[in-house]
């Protein structure tokens, strides 16, 4: 199958703004484009591009004052399955992990695992081992947090999710995450397109979503503790410890955001620009900005 994808992004700066850029498809997911994937921007600036510690595709601008628009359309093809499952996947003792995925066992900005440590063992610690266990760590978020766009918060940790029971689909994985990390499973954070593919119409904007990965039977494997189900279509942008490093855009400066616009829909003959329609203010990933560094982080 093919899935069309776009997103238009738009800012007002009031000054010149350094600018990094996580907007791409994943670099494992290039070879499936219709075409090469690129970043357009209006007004025309340079950008450089580089890979990350994690294999994420990048670029880096220096924005100019007034409005910004970032936007980007493309066919990728997908193979219409859903996300595998293997009931009899294992994990693997701690000592027997490859080093690149022990750090994925540790505590990062979003994720503190040193405060779950027993209320993880509590939760799960009479559960099978392997995968029965990350899918009881799923049903305990997807059952127990509230999901709404009203909870989003950009300083909102997986202790805060826990605690107040509501977030948006980063603030489920987060605390999925760190449940997995507490019961010595490696689980990194994954951002990218999910749209509406086999699955009845959700009635929201559509936008970029988050689930995550966990390391089994030496290799990764798709979780989503918001929709808790195996879904279609999930294109991959970006990986990383959690949001921090899954950013979409990170800006030097003071930005403000006016809209936001994502597509993800099975390819029909109509263009994207017809199917985009009027710009919606975005009301969806939490915009985080701090005074002290003058920093926004769109995650």
């Amino acid at each position: 199958m093919n899935i069309k994808i776009g997103h238009e992004i738009v800012f007002d700066l009031p000054r010149p703004t350094p600018m990094l850029l996580m907007l791409y498809i994943h670099p494992t997911r290039a070879a499936d484009t219709r075409h090469p994937d690129r970043l357009l921007i209006e007004p025309g600036v340079p950008v450089q591009e580089f890979t990350d510690i994690f294999g994420n595709r990048c670029g880096r601008i220096v924005a100019p004052a007034g409005r910004l628009r970032l936007y980007n359309e493309n066919v990728i093809y997908d193979s219409g399955n859903y996300d595998i499952v293997n009931l009899n996947a294992q994990q693997l003792p701690a000592g027997d992990l490859p080093p690149e995925a022990m750090q994925f066992l540790l505590a990062s900005r979003y994720c503190e695992v040193d405060r779950f440590a027993d209320i993880a063992f509590q939760l799960f610690g009479q559960t099978p081992y392997g995968w029965a266990r990350v899918q009881a760590i799923c049903d305990w978020v997807h059952n127990n947090v509230k999901f709404g766009y009203q909870f989003a918060r950009p300083t909102k940790t997986a202790w805060d999710v826990f605690t107040e029971r509501a977030g948006v689909c980063r603030d489920f994985m987060h605390l999925a995450i760190t449940f997995c990390r507490c019961m010595n499973i490696p689980a990194r954070y994954a951002t990218g397109y999910l749209g509406d593919i086999g699955i009845a119409p959700i009635p929201s904007p559509m936008d970029f979503s988050a689930w995550f990965e966990v390391y089994l039977d030496n290799q990764w494997y798709t979780f989503d503790a918001r929709f808790n189900t195996p879904r279609i279509g999930r294109v991959l942008m970006a990986r990383g410890r959690d949001a921090v490093d899954c950013a979409l855009t990170t800006s030097f400066g003071h930005a403000n955001l006016v809209s936001f616009k994502v597509l993800a829909e099975e390819e029909k003959n109509n263009e994207f620009a017809a199917q985009r329609g009027p710009v919606k203010v975005y009301t969806g990933w939490p915009a985080t900005s701090s005074p002290n560094w003058g920093r926004m982080e769109l995650v």
